[in-house]
């Protein structure tokens, strides 16, 4: 348990960024799993505009530290070739 004002302060601290980082790598996976379903249904158009929406949810994930920029870019480069073999 903590002791001092400052460690009790922390740890609501560490329990509100933990929250809020577990929803955005929710959204993360849930971004995926959209691109994923518009791809097995063979709708280029709106797997496009899911992967858009994707990408800007990695790039703002790698910005904050949540995920590694080399997981962030191995995602797009799967998902945008699955993209591209839809032709």
């Amino acid at each position: 348990m903590a002791n001092t004002a400052q460690a009790r302060k922390r740890v609501r601290q560490a329990i509100k960024a933990r929250d809020r980082n577990v929803a955005q790598k929710s959204n993360f996976r849930t971004c995926i799993k959209k691109v994923l379903k518009s791809l097995a249904e063979k709708n280029k158009d709106e797997s496009n505009a899911n992967f858009k929406e994707a990408m800007s949810v990695m790039d703002k994930l790698v910005g904050k530290g949540l995920i590694h920029k080399n997981k962030a870019a191995r995602h797009k480069s799967r998902l945008n070739a699955h993209i591209k073999a839809l032709s």
